[in-house]
């Protein structure tokens, strides 16, 4: 095998092993959050929060979601920044950027290899009937195709991606 051909096939076992861990961690944020019971309205505090922090100091939250693709959903992560919550007409908007920095298609990105790509998500609470009419709070984005499920970890937290917005 030629070194490149072997270079290129270590490559792509990493981003499958990234991808892997990635699914993994997704999985077992969202068990938390649906066990802990998290409302749509604790969950849009914590975006305040957020977006009050990244006026202030530029703060970038790390973000994995998954993107849906013929049938299968794979989960990608980016670094967030939340520019503003909006609730009007009983629903929650957030308009936020986002920096993608892994995708299973292009593996590891650093942040700003790609364009800052503007977002709007939307936080509802989701009705689980099989969990017994209980529910569960979900962040979709709305402006988009294919991306659902953001979780925003508060306590990973950057600020200095400020330069990689448009």
């Amino acid at each position: 095998m030629a070194s490149q051909e072997m270079i290129n096939e270590y490559r792509r076992w990493r981003a499958f092993q990234r991808q892997a861990q990635l699914d993994t961690e997704h999985r077992a944020a969202r068990r938390k959050i649906d066990e802990s019971r998290v409302s749509a309205t604790r969950m849009t505090e914590a975006y305040r929060a957020m977006a009050e922090k990244g006026a202030e100091e530029g703060a970038f939250y790390r973000t994995i979601y998954l993107r849906s693709h013929e049938d299968a959903a794979l989960t990608c992560e980016g670094w967030l920044f939340v520019r503003r919550v909006l609730a009007e007409g009983g629903s929650t908007r957030v308009r936020a950027t986002l920096l993608e920095t892994f995708q299973l298609a292009n593996g590891q990105l650093e942040p700003g290899k790609t364009p800052a790509e503007k977002v709007t998500l939307e936080i509802y609470d989701q009705l689980l009937v099989e969990k017994g009419m209980a529910t569960a709070v979900r962040v979709d984005r709305i402006d988009g195709d294919r991306q659902v499920q953001f979780l925003t970890f508060s306590d990973q937290v950057r600020g200095d991606m400020r330069r990689h917005l448009d």
